[in-house]
């Protein structure tokens, strides 16, 4: 009966029911007055006995019929990711684990730069790319030209650790310097962690993913979780937040929150931590011998913050710690103990795993492009960034899968994660950009407003014997300003000099770089003598990829010949803080952490007394100042006379 199938009787049971049995079923009282049938009993006559057993069939196979009628609910329709995964060969599935680097220059049709990226995109079918320099309206246009292309709609990462204008500012020089504006270009990650404001932080990464978006680029590979404890760390250094873990995690998480509200995934770099060594992995393989105990406390915590926050990326270190590894020194990158044990299973990570990029020495110098991306998979990498050749890397997967190597299985969870992030950004729907509307959302003045908060903040000073500074400012003194950079930083300087000028219309500069003779630097020195003040910048992080040192001999003497002569100096630093260890008696030393436009300015108003001095050191700079150290110093008005 329909109770007994747990169902009431409808409208088509109730109008059978009147048809069938119109007076009878009343009248024979085969329904108690609530409408519940009752069981035929021995009094009923055979005649009435038959008609109830004829109802409770009728009323049964009809229940039955509904049941079998009614609509079962409908399955929730498939994700884009599942049905495209479900259509894709494992050649192209091989494919979409592959982010070769392009530049974001102005290349026409037919020519060999666009034609040997859209031979990427049409014949290997890669999954994403890896966008280089080039100016906020350039890398639109190009990114929209190659999405055009790809019949699968591109990832697109690119290095953002200092905002939008990491990659997409820039000059040109020829033969005088111009500067081509763009997007907006932060101080350096360190400069945030003196700051000591997490708002701060977020609003770097807000804007760094606006604009990350604004020109078609969905993954910031920023930021780095390093820790960087070791003041001779040739890679990282400012790039860090600082050398002290529980700082680097809130800062880290901060930023992590601005890129992921406001449309972007974020990327924690560099796991399982790159702070603490001493080796370039652009020039070779750094190995890393702390215990897990450390490696816990230190290395991974920012890490496992981020994780535990719902943070969407994470990037690989070619360096090895043995202690995560099995005793074994290899890559992490290449290490499944890493990389599944530890990363997925013991840490909970369930992001994309990015590879640093695949041709640096630490992997080349090993392993052909074909078998070091089939060991980066292997280990537990969704995606290789970089390989040294894109044809190589996708043969290898698609020959490890045929020969069972690596199984289907294992290679759909990589590929749906890449489907699933381009489906949660929307691009399955609208992959291209409004070139029209980067103007609005791109290097904006409030923007520009933030980058200039941080850098002011961030200002350190570290040493002000005499009370140096602030400066007084007299308008005739003769000041000189020595700018020691990179030949090829050709804003070094520029920005720093154009306030200084504007209260010393006497200042004489000097550019020096590593090829700066002897000759030159005692001509400098005797130029010197006449001087009233000397401002020397250092415009250098730790060492090139070439493995140049910071700062050479001859600057370090000329530093302490202005001691030894008594001309009044002050050094700033614009990159590596450490440098003091290697002048340790000079008058005044600041840090400006990194020579953005921002961070020139803020420096130049911090020593002229026109911004108060704040910031505090993120990291220990042995062995002459620990975390925290930093003299404040309030916004003076300037006086006549004094320098």
């Amino acid at each position: 009966m329909t109770e007994r199938l747990g169902i009431h009787a409808g409208p088509m049971i109730r109008a059978l029911t009147v048809a069938l049995f119109p007076l009878g079923a009343a009248a024979c009282g085969l329904f108690s007055g609530s409408g519940t049938p009752t069981p035929p009993d021995e009094s009923r006559s055979p005649e009435a006995s038959e008609v109830a057993r004829t109802l409770d069939a009728a009323l049964d196979s009809v229940a039955i019929l509904e049941v079998a009628a009614d609509p079962l609910p409908a399955p929730e329709p498939r994700s884009w990711a599942l049905r495209t995964l479900d259509e894709m060969t494992v050649a192209e599935k091989a494919g979409q684990l592959i982010m070769p680097w392009v530049l974001g220059d102005f290349a026409p049709e037919g020519s060999a730069s666009h034609d040997r990226v859209l031979t990427y995109i049409e014949e290997s079918g890669i999954g994403g790319l890896v966008m280089s320099v080039g100016t906020p309206f350039e890398v639109a246009a190009k990114l929209n030209d190659l999405q055009r292309h790809s019949r699968i709609p591109l990832l697109v990462g690119a290095d953002l650790e200092t905002g939008a204008g990491f990659r997409m500012r820039g000059a040109i020089h020829m033969p005088g310097t111009i500067d081509l504006g763009g997007a907006t270009d932060f101080p350096t990650l360190m400069a945030v962690g003196a700051t000591g404001q997490e708002r701060l932080a977020y609003e770097m990464g807000r804007i760094t993913a606006l604009e990350a978006r604004s020109v078609g680029i969905h993954v910031p590979f920023a930021p780095v979780l390093d820790v960087n404890n070791n003041p001779d760390n040739p890679i990282i250094n400012v790039r860090s937040f600082g050398g002290d873990a529980t700082s680097v995690s809130k800062m880290g998480l901060a930023f992590i929150r601005g890129v992921q509200e406001n449309g972007a995934i974020a990327t924690g770099k560099h796991f399982p931590g790159h702070g603490d060594t001493e080796v370039d992995s652009h020039v070779a393989l750094p190995v890393i011998r702390h215990d897990r105990a450390r490696m816990d406390s230190v290395e991974l915590r920012p890490f496992q913050d981020a994780i535990d926050a719902g943070m969407g990326a994470i990037m690989t270190a070619h360096i090895s710690v043995p202690s995560l590894n099995g005793g074994i020194t290899e890559p992490s990158t290449l290490s499944p103990l890493v990389l599944t044990n530890v990363l997925r299973d013991q840490m909970g990570f369930d992001g994309i795993i990015f590879t640093d990029a695949m041709d640096m020495n630490a992997i080349s110098r090993q392993h052909d492009a074909s078998e070091a991306a089939v060991r980066a998979i292997e280990a537990g990498a969704d995606v290789i960034l970089m390989p040294a050749s894109v044809e190589e890397a996708i043969k290898g997967i698609v020959e490890a899968v045929q020969s069972g190597r690596i199984s289907e299985v294992r290679l759909d969870r990589s590929v749906l994660r890449m489907l699933e992030s381009k489906e949660g950004l929307g691009l399955h729907e609208d992959r291209l950009v409004p070139i029209e509307a980067i103007p609005q959302q791109v290097g904006i003045p409030a923007h520009i407003a933030v980058a200039d908060r941080i850098a002011q903040s961030s200002i350190t000073l570290l040493k002000n014997d005499g009370e140096l500074i602030p400066l007084a400012g007299t308008r005739t003194a003769r000041v000189m300003s020595v700018s020691y950079r990179r030949t090829s930083d050709v804003l070094a300087g520029r920005f720093f000099n154009g306030v200084l000028r504007g209260t010393y219309p006497r200042l004489t500069t000097v550019e020096l770089d590593v090829e700066t003779s002897d000759e030159a630097y005692a001509s400098v020195l005797r130029g010197a003598r006449d001087n009233a003040l000397v401002v020397v910048s250092t415009y250098v992080t730790a060492v090139s990829y070439s493995g140049s040192v910071a700062v050479p001999d001859e600057l370090v003497d000329f530093i302490e010949q202005l001691r030894r002569i008594g001309v009044p100096h002050v050094v700033v630093s614009f990159g590596n803080p450490y440098l003091i260890s290697a002048f340790p008696d000079v008058r005044a030393y600041m840090l400006a952490w990194n020579g953005s436009e921002a961070s020139q300015r803020a420096a130049a108003k911090a020593l002229l007394g026109q911004a108060e001095i704040v910031g505090r050191s993120p990291t220990q700079i042995p062995p002459l100042f620990e975390i925290g150290a930093g003299l404040m110093i309030p916004r003076k008005v300037q006086a006549a006379g004094g320098r």
